[in-house]
């Protein structure tokens, strides 16, 4: 690991500063893996199209990369997830580290969560994201019945990954909630807090759709833990957003035409940083 890289590292890491400005994490969504439905691509280019996605929004002024397997639709859920997924994300996020000089994450969808600490203790990335770190969820996947938190940060354990941290969707999106109405975004982040998280992400209800400033400042309120806004970042709310949150993850607004599934627009990914820094 490069000197810069390290200090790059050790920034992200210390989120909760506000004498810095919030930081940017870009989302670089890799093309269909192996195995699953919509594949097509051969790895190879798999991994050239993530590096060269990576080193764009590096070049936007973005402080850190998030590498996710949002194309694997329709998903399967942690166990389930095959080697093959395990083998493609260690390549490419390896290639991707390799790349830029930010940091990196990855998650891996859907419930990859011990399978994204092991790809990023191997490549030394930064973090993972975790969706259902506490509580049970009703998502588009199915039934995710157990929360994630005393496994994973077992296993953490288990391996000497403690360096990685691990980054908490609040109630996550893409899901139903009914079941744990009665539990508001505060009581969710002092479970999570208490559980062992490094820091929270808050959504909208699905990809691409705007987490709730009220929600954001309710979060804010209730941690002293990095609040991380995960959905609906665009140059017009950025500046909002960034009163409460410590980092911003922009996926959908830095692609041509706004749409996920595009490739990076470079235009779009500066327009953003413009937004939140003079």
């Amino acid at each position: 690991m490069n000197e810069q890289t390290h200090t790059n590292l050790t920034s992200i890491i210390a989120l909760r500063d506000k004498a810095r400005p919030t930081r940017l994490l870009g989302m670089v969504h890799v093309g269909a893996l192996p195995g699953t439905p919509f594949a097509k691509e051969p790895i190879c280019e798999l991994e050239r199209q993530a590096v060269i996605e990576a080193k764009q929004i590096e070049e936007a002024g973005f402080d850190a990369i998030i590498v996710e397997n949002m194309h694997d639709a329709p998903y399967i859920h942690g166990d389930r997830l095959g080697p093959e997924i395990v083998a493609a994300m260690t390549r490419i996020t390896g290639a991707v580290r390799e790349a830029v000089r930010i940091p990196v994450g990855v998650q891996i969808l859907s419930g990859g969560n011990r399978h994204a600490i092991a790809v990023a203790h191997t490549n030394q990335l930064a973090f993972i994201r975790c969706e259902n770190f506490v509580f049970a969820h009703i998502a588009d996947e199915g039934l995710l019945a157990e929360a994630e938190a005393g496994g994973l940060l077992r296993y953490r354990k288990s391996i000497g990954a403690e360096q990685v941290k691990i980054f908490c969707d609040i109630k996550k999106k893409h899901a139903s909630h009914a079941i744990t109405s009665d539990i508001d975004l505060a009581e969710t982040a002092h479970a999570g807090e208490f559980f062992g998280a490094d820091g929270f992400v808050v959504t909208g209800i699905s990809t691409g759709k705007a987490a709730a400033l009220e929600d954001v400042k309710a979060v804010r309120e209730a941690t002293s833990l990095p609040v991380i806004v995960g959905s609906g970042v665009t140059p017009g709310y950025a500046e909002a957003l960034a009163e409460y949150a410590d980092a911003l993850i922009v996926g959908s607004s830095i692609k041509h035409d706004g749409y996920w599934k595009n490739p990076v627009d470079v235009a779009r990914a500066k327009a953003i940083v413009d937004a939140i820094r003079p």
